[in-house]
C-alpha cells in the first residue's frame, strides 16, 4: 500500500479532524487565534492523529471519539512544537518563520499553553477515564524527556543508552498514545482489547520516526526539511549520529565533535560531515530505524487484518523511508 492509499483510505476522518482542529482553536482572544491558526496550517505530517485515526478502524471502532482524540492528540504535540521552538531559539520550522519569530516568545509560550488546555478539555468529552489517564501521563512524560534533553545539551558523554530514553519519553511516547487511546475506545465499545498492541506499535513507529528525523538533521537540505541543516550541532544536541561518530571515529575526530557540542559551533559543520559520513553514522542510525519499523509491524500481530492494519504497516516503513 502506498502512502498516498493511505491518505484516501483516512480521508473523511481526516477532514473531521481538520474541521474540529478549525473549531476547537476558535478564541475570543484574537493573538490567539492568529497564532494557533498559524501554526496548525503550517502543514506538517500529522502522523500522530492519523495513527489514532488508522488504529481505532483497525480495532473495530465503528464511533466517533476518535476524531476527538486525534484533534486532541494533534494539539498536545502543537503546543510542544510551540515550546520547543523558544527553548531551542528555532527561527524556522516546515519552510515558514516560526511562531516565536513573528509574535515573540512570551505570545507562543502563552498560546502554547492554551493549546495544552485546549486539549485537556477534549480530553474530559471523551468521559473516559483510561483516556484521560494515558494522555496525562503521556503529557507529563513528553515534559520530562524535554527536561531530560535540555540536560544532555553541550554534553559529548551522553550514552546511546540516555539518547534512546529522551527520544521515547519526548517523541515516542506521544506515538504510543496514539496507538492506545484507540483501542481503548475500540475497547470500550465493546470490541476486542487491541490497547496494548497498538501502543507497542506507536513507541515502536515514533522511535523509527525520531531516529530518521536525527538522521535528516545530517542529510537533508533546508529545503527538504523546512528548517535548517546542522540546527541540532547549532543547539548543542548530542543525536545518534554524532554519539556514534564519536565512539566508532579516531580520537582527533571524537574530539572534533565534542568541542562543537559543547560550545553549540557549526562552524566545523563540514568537516564533521565527513566523519558523519566515514564512520558510516548515518548507515547505523537508520538500521536502527528499521529495526524499530519492523518491531512496530510485529506488534500489529494480534489485530485482524483488514486496510487499516495493512496502512499502519505502510506507516511504519514510510517513517524510515521519508525524506524530511
Amino acid at each position: 500500500m502506498s502512502i498516498e492509499a493511505v491518505q484516501a483510505l483516512a480521508k473523511d476522518d481526516f477532514s473531521a479532524v481538520n474541521q474540529k482542529i478549525l473549531s476547537a482553536l476558535h478564541s475570543d482572544v484574537v493573538l490567539i487565534n492568529q497564532v494557533g491558526q498559524y501554526i496548525v496550517s503550517s502543514g506538517g505530517k500529522r502522523l500522530r492523529p492519523l495513527i489514532t485515526l488508522l488504529a481505532a478502524r483497525a480495532a473495530g471502532y465503528e464511533g466517533e471519539g476518535h476524531i476527538t482524540a486525534a484533534t486532541l492528540i494533534e494539539f498536545i504535540h502543537t503546543a510542544t512544537l510551540l515550546h520547543d521552538d523558544v527553548v531551542d531559539h528555532s527561527d524556522m520550522r516546515r519552510g515558514r518563520e516560526t511562531a516565536n519569530e513573528l509574535w515573540g516568545n512570551e505570545a507562543a509560550v502563552l498560546v502554547g499553553d492554551f493549546i495544552y488546555t485546549r486539549s485537556f478539555q477534549m480530553m474530559v468529552s471523551l468521559k473516559s477515564m483510561p483516556i484521560m489517564n494515558i494522555l496525562s501521563d503521556a503529557t507529563n512524560i513528553i515534559a520530562e524527556g524535554e527536561v531530560m534533553q535540555l540536560m544532555n545539551i553541550g554534553d559529548p558523554d551522553t550514552t546511546e543508552e540516555n539518547y534512546m530514553n529522551v527520544i521515547y519519553s519526548k517523541t515516542a511516547k506521544l506515538f504510543e498514545a496514539s496507538g492506545a487511546v484507540a483501542g481503548i475506545l475500540a475497547r470500550e465499545a465493546g470490541g476486542d482489547d487491541y490497547e496494548t498492541a497498538l501502543a507497542t506499535y506507536g513507541m515502536y513507529l515514533g522511535t523509527a520516526f525520531q531516529l530518521v528525523d536525527d538522521i535528516l538533521d545530517y542529510s537533508a537540505s533546508a529545503a527538504e526539511m523546512g528548517k535548517n541543516t546542522g540546527d541540532d550541532l547549532a543547539e548543542g544536541k548530542p543525536t545518534l549520529p554524532l554519539i556514534y561518530a564519536m565512539r566508532v571515529g579516531t580520537p582527533e575526530e571524537a574530539t572534533l565533535i565534542q568541542d562543537a557540542l559543547v560550545n553549540a559551533d557549526i562552524s566545523k559543520l563540514e568537516t564533521i560531515l565527513k566523519v558523519v559520513a566515514r564512520t558510516e553514522s548515518l548507515e547505523y542510525t537508520h538500521q536502527m530505524a528499521e529495526k524499530q519499523a519492523d518491531l512496530a509491524v510485529e506488534a500489529l500481530a494480534p489485530l485482524p487484518d483488514s486496510p487499516y492494519k495493512e496502512a499502519l504497516k505502510t506507516l511504519a516503513y514510510y517513517a524510515v523511508e521519508r525524506k524530511f
